[in-house]
């Protein structure tokens, strides 16, 4: 019976965690046919169930799979950055021709004016609202908080304890160009 890549990644987590937090984003299926085709590489063996074997047999094959995903979460962030560096000179490009953003633009007031809202909703009307309409109103007011957080954090740059891995990923990035 096959096993599914993303079964097989989630076994493969075991030795190196951070796979399990890959496969909770948007590209879960991609990165755990990546993940198991390294598995399948550095061990010779197809079946996974026999990869996880091999792997709890041999130390120092784990430690290669290991160094393996070292490069593929290089390679991620890379890709991350590219995207977000592609992003913000689209947005230099905008203003070096004096025009706006305006779907970016869009993205923040919908963002701010549901946030406050939902704000304002809960101040004068949780009174009158059920528990539940509460609670899921504040689950949204959270959504849209996140969003202008994402907002902030695109136009100003990320948060003191990732500027650590910016600048070596950014090393990393020109190294490659």
């Amino acid at each position: 019976m096959a096993v599914s890549p993303i079964s097989a990644a989630v076994s493969l987590a075991q030795f190196i965690p951070s796979i399990a937090r890959w496969l909770a984003g948007e590209k879960a299926e991609e990165v755990a046919e990546n993940v198991l085709d390294i598995a399948k590489r550095i061990t010779g063996i197809e079946d996974s169930t026999d990869i996880i074997q091999l792997l709890r047999e041999q130390p120092e094959v784990v430690i290669e799979f290991q160094k393996a995903i070292l490069n593929l979460e290089a390679e991620m962030e890379l890709s991350t950055m590219r995207d977000r560096q592609d992003a913000r000179l689209r947005d230099m490009a905008f203003i070096k021709a004096g025009k706006s953003n305006l779907r970016a633009d869009i993205m923040v007031i919908s963002a701010a004016g549901g946030l406050i809202s939902c704000l304002v909703s809960l101040a004068y009307y949780s009174d009158f609202l059920p528990g539940e309409a509460v609670g899921i109103i504040s689950t949204v007011a959270g959504i849209f908080g996140s969003c202008l957080k994402d907002a902030y954090a695109f136009e100003f740059g990320s948060s003191r304890e990732s500027k650590m891995k910016d600048t070596t990923m950014a090393a990393l990035f020109e190294r490659e160009l």
